[in-house]
């Protein structure tokens, strides 16, 4: 008689690079939640983890991917700024009939840039891989993000593999589905980033240690930060293969990013053949701070979004 061979256990070892969708939690509105799912796990980070919550519906929905701020420092996917209330950004993206995916990302000093728009991609990717398991149509995605995360968004739809290079793609979760997204909204997001090499972003009042965002977000050593400068720059790709439609929305007094620059990206949108709606809000700071046009800058938002999603 011959001995059985030994049970092979699962030691999960060496970790996935990602973990299927848990079951949903379905809330008494109908909505679906697919709350902490890991896209994307690496030996020395934290797993990358984004929520998902899907509106009651017959099929598969179009997904808005949102990608909160913060100067790449700091932030979280559950949290908008505070001058938009979560409830106002989830009721309205959720009342459009499409779905809402929060992301978080590595912080710069996690690891500079382009981790960030790693990890942006490979969270595309993962919806689109587990489109099915989550009621997503996969074919129909959009991104959104608020000053950092404007900045990501941005990237996210105009770095294409095919166009430049499978470099910013990188190889974060699911790495053979495609990243590419049908619209884009940019909320104050920097866009062209070597003139702020020598010009940095204000410091925080009362926060004179904090880190510049920039310097931290290109990392590497000074002589180099031009250089990593236009790399990390939306405005570097927007030649190269036709622009998704961009809605940009910017505060004309902000003080952190200037309005000028989402005007520099509109224009460079404009030059490459690309849609482009550019929105400035008069009176209106960072994260629109003096304004009281949110509620109408979401309700915009929602609707570029929808138009371009469903049509």
């Amino acid at each position: 008689m011959t001995s059985a061979a030994p049970a092979q256990l699962d030691t999960g070892w060496p970790p996935p690079p990602f973990r299927a969708p848990t079951p949903a939690v379905t809330t008494a509105d109908g909505v679906r939640r697919f709350d902490g799912l890991s896209y994307a796990t690496s030996p020395g980070y934290r797993p990358r983890l984004l929520d998902v919550h899907v509106p009651p519906a017959e099929g598969p929905v179009p997904a808005v991917v949102w990608i909160h701020g913060g100067g790449w420092l700091e932030g979280d996917r559950r949290y908008p700024p505070p001058t938009v209330p979560a409830e106002l950004l989830h009721g309205t993206v959720l009342g459009a009939g499409l779905a809402l995916v929060s992301v978080d990302y590595r912080h710069s000093l996690e690891a500079p840039f382009p981790a960030q728009l790693h990890d942006v991609k490979a969270a595309i990717r993962y919806v689109r891989r587990h489109a099915g398991d989550l009621g997503i149509d996969g074919e129909r995605i959009g991104v959104w993000g608020e000053s950092a995360g404007g900045h990501l968004a941005a990237l996210a739809g105009l770095v294409r593999a095919d166009a430049h290079g499978a470099g910013l793609e990188g190889r974060e979760g699911v790495t053979d589905e495609d990243s590419a997204v049908r619209a884009v909204v940019d909320w104050y997001g920097v866009s062209d980033i070597e003139p702020l090499v020598a010009h940095p972003l204000p410091h925080l009042p009362g926060e004179p240690s904090y880190p510049d965002p920039i310097t931290t977000l290109l990392g590497g050593p000074e002589e180099e930060r031009r250089e990593r400068a236009r790399a990390a720059a939306p405005v570097t790709y927007t030649t190269g293969a036709t622009p998704p439609p961009f809605l940009l929305v910017h505060g004309l007094q902000d003080q952190v990013v200037s309005y000028g620059q989402s005007e520099t990206l509109a224009r460079a949108l404009t030059a490459a053949g690309g849609e482009v709606t550019l929105r400035p809000v008069e009176g209106a700071d960072h994260i629109f701070l003096g304004s009281a046009e949110v509620p109408d800058i979401v309700a915009h938002s929602v609707d570029f979004l929808r138009g371009h999603l469903t049509a």
